[in-house]
């Protein structure tokens, strides 16, 4: 190639970056020529008259208005919501009426050449109040943000007439990635339309998950599959759109998606494995959200099922993030994994005096006595061992709500049983021990 072709297809950029910029300082002194006459400084102190009205009229409205609103009692939500950010409008709203009304007097007065500035001061603040007031809709403070300024500017930019100038601006700036042109026009195409098709989706996704969690048809389990899969599905969609609708080639995109994603699965095997060991857990319903298991020394309900984790919260009101994979692999005790019934064993000893019969069935009249052992499934008593120095007894009951805990289960039926003891004469035996101690042996005779 010619060097000095090179060097010609290298500035080719910056002309017309440098042509673009000129085309827009001529068009702005233009403005400013036509700007400066009297009747354009007439229309700016109207606005500034008007504005200061819309000022004084919104400081002694807005109190009226916030007290009209603290004595309606019983109005939904929303409706108050609607009413509190009118409330902060006010302002605008005020300026927006009072503006027009004075534009549309002037054009019936006057030439409308005389209202021009005014009209496009309308149009602005009317565009502005537009945008503050859709975009109050968006709970995410940095995308209302985000989305607001940029409404504005466009708005803006559209409503001067500079559109075209600006695009041209845009499109000059950029560069190139081997045979495809990145310009700065095209990656604010691709951040706006990406921005308002993953709002898009988040709006969906979320409609869609309260339709799914209402549904009483859908075990909780699939219920999580369902909207964690509809939410991949949802924002992958709104990104390849994205891409798409800016003509971004998808091709090469997805030749360097198949080489990323052999890279990650070397490196995040484990992320990976606890992602699928999720999606098993759902498919298979082996633990559902509200479920009571016991994994190794950890012992609580499941709070919530993630992509990579299980939250459980034990007794003490810890919460313990369980990966998937150690629930896949290890061993899991589901308390609740086909009904809520839940059998608990204690052991006891009584004294070898006391008759077996009369303990075993004091022992059950003490567990049905307690208030979380079920009657319809009754409790039983058994001799289990005839100890070093007491009859051993196991008592079995049955309890249907294993997420109110079972050390004090436990303890409630231990105490019931140490009162039925004492009321009934029975002793508790415990190990006792004799020591003897024996005369000193006689001394060694002398040699």
């Amino acid at each position: 190639m010619n060097p000095n072709e090179a060097t010609g297809s290298g500035q080719a950029p910056f002309e017309s970056l440098q042509a673009t910029a000129l085309a827009l300082l001529a068009q702005a002194e233009g403005f400013l020529t036509s700007f400066l006459r009297p009747w354009n400084f007439y229309q700016i102190g109207i606005a500034l008259i008007v504005f200061l009205i819309a000022q004084v009229l919104a400081h002694y409205l807005a109190p009226m208005m916030r007290d009209w609103m603290r004595r309606r009692e019983g109005w939904p939500t929303w409706r108050m919501r609607i009413l509190i950010v009118l409330q902060r409008r006010l302002r605008m709203i005020f300026f927006v009426i009072l503006i027009w009304h004075v534009i549309g007097v002037m054009q019936q007065v006057t030439w409308p050449s005389r209202s021009y500035l005014l009209t496009i001061v309308a149009q602005l603040a009317s565009a502005w109040l537009g945008i503050a007031l859709a975009t109050r809709l968006i709970r995410n403070p940095a995308l209302r943000t985000l989305l607001r300024y940029g409404a504005w500017a466009w708005v803006t930019i559209s409503i001067l007439g500079l559109g075209d100038e600006v695009q041209a601006l845009l499109d000059s700036v950029a560069i190139d990635l081997g045979g495809a042109r990145l310009s700065l026009w095209l990656s604010l195409q691709a951040v706006v339309l990406l921005i308002a098709l993953i709002a898009m989706a988040r709006f969906l996704a979320g409609a869609s998950a309260a339709s799914i969690r209402r549904n009483e048809n859908i075990s909780p389990s699939m219920q999580v599959l369902a909207v964690k899969f509809l939410q991949v599905v949802l924002y992958g969609a709104a990104f390849f759109m994205a891409l798409k609708l800016v003509g971004v080639d998808l091709t090469g995109l997805a030749v360097l998606s198949g080489a990323i994603g052999v890279g990650l699965g070397f490196g995040l095997q484990k992320v990976v494995s606890n992602l699928v060991s999720g999606v098993i857990i759902l498919l298979d319903k082996s633990i559902k959200p509200g479920d009571v298991i016991s994994l190794g020394d950890t012992f609580g309900w499941i709070n919530a099922l993630g992509a990579r984790y299980v939250s459980i919260t034990t007794r003490d009101g810890k919460e313990y993030l369980i990966p998937n994979e150690d629930l896949i692999t290890g061993q899991v005790v589901n308390w609740s994994h086909s009904n809520d019934f839940v059998r608990l064993d204690i052991y006891f000893g009584t004294a070898y005096g006391d008759d077996p019969h009369k303990v075993r069935r004091i022992a059950i009249e003490a567990a049905q006595s307690v208030t979380r052992v079920l009657s319809e499934k009754p409790p039983v008593c058994h001799i289990v061992g005839f100890g070093d120095s007491s009859v051993d007894y196991i008592l079995r009951f049955w309890i249907r709500d294993p997420t109110g805990g079972l050390t004090n289960i436990r303890g409630n039926v231990y105490l019931a049983l140490w009162d039925a003891f004492q009321e009934h004469g029975i002793s508790i035996p415990f190990p006792q021990r004799e020591v003897r101690m024996l005369n000193e042996a006689p001394s060694r005779a002398l040699d």
